[in-house]
């Protein structure tokens, strides 16, 4: 089974949740994603005048997989990396950035929003969450003894019956 490369959560997931918000306050995109680089969603965030979202799961597999193939394509033409994507319809944008060697972030956002605000205001987001990520990434593994899993099975027992 595939697991997520990073776990966001406690402190870290707030302040990442806190940029990722006001991005979408100060650009008007509707969706944001922060995902890993093998499709897992670590954050998301809707404007509450959005739409009911899409499938956001299906999304970040989608995108992360986009994204990897850039990458050999990038590679094929002498580049390291292709850092932004975009993706244009006729009623709306997709727009993925690099954050860091880690996670990429996802924006969707109509037509009425120019592209030039969302990557403005996405480079200082990216630059924020990209340092958070940077110390999760170097943060020790927490290890595990057997004591904590017959701790934790004790209290499942007690919990279930």
């Amino acid at each position: 089974m595939t697991h997520p490369s990073l776990a966001l959560y406690g402190e870290a997931y707030a302040r990442v949740d806190t940029f990722i918000k006001t991005l979408l306050d100060e650009t008007g995109i509707r969706y944001a994603i922060l995902i890993d680089r093998k499709g897992f969603i670590l954050s998301h965030c809707e404007s509450p005048w959005a739409p009911r979202p899409p499938e956001m799961a299906g999304i970040a597999t989608l995108v992360a997989s986009n994204f990897a193939a850039t990458g050999t394509l990038a590679d094929l033409l002498g580049e390291e990396e292709f850092t932004e994507q975009i993706q244009q319809g006729k009623n709306g944008t997709l727009y993925v950035d690099a954050v860091g060697s880690e996670a990429l972030l996802a924006l969707i956002f109509d037509t009425s929003v120019p592209l030039s605000k969302v990557k403005m205001h996405s480079k200082q987001a990216i630059r924020r969450v990209s340092e958070i990520l940077l110390q999760l990434k170097n943060l020790p593994v927490p290890e595990l003894d057997d004591d904590f899993s017959e701790g934790a099975l004790g209290m499942l027992d007690d919990l279930l019956g």
